[in-house]
């Protein structure tokens, strides 16, 4: 069994080393809590998630193609058109 200052010191040292245990649990709590009250908070605003957004943006960007290929397309059988009616 340790006596005298060794004992006192390694007491000490076993009494930070709880200590510093409970505060990096306390800090993953409080990490956790904070986290799930943004995402409460977050979803009341009805923000987009990044997947959803990039999905209705890969939506628009195929929507844009295909209205530039139906517009040229237009212009073409219009200019059919013009031809044959001249």
């Amino acid at each position: 069994m340790t006596t005298g200052p060794n004992r006192i010191l390694d007491d000490f040292a076993k009494l930070m080393t709880d200590a510093a245990g409970a505060v990096q649990g306390v800090g993953k709590e409080v990490e956790t809590a904070f986290k799930a009250q943004a995402e409460r908070w977050l979803n009341s605003m009805d923000i987009v998630k990044r997947e959803e957004f990039e999905a209705v943006r890969e939506m628009a960007v195929k929507a844009r193609e295909e209205n530039d290929a139906l517009t040229a397309r237009i212009a073409e059988l219009e200019a059919k058109i013009a031809g044959l009616s001249k």
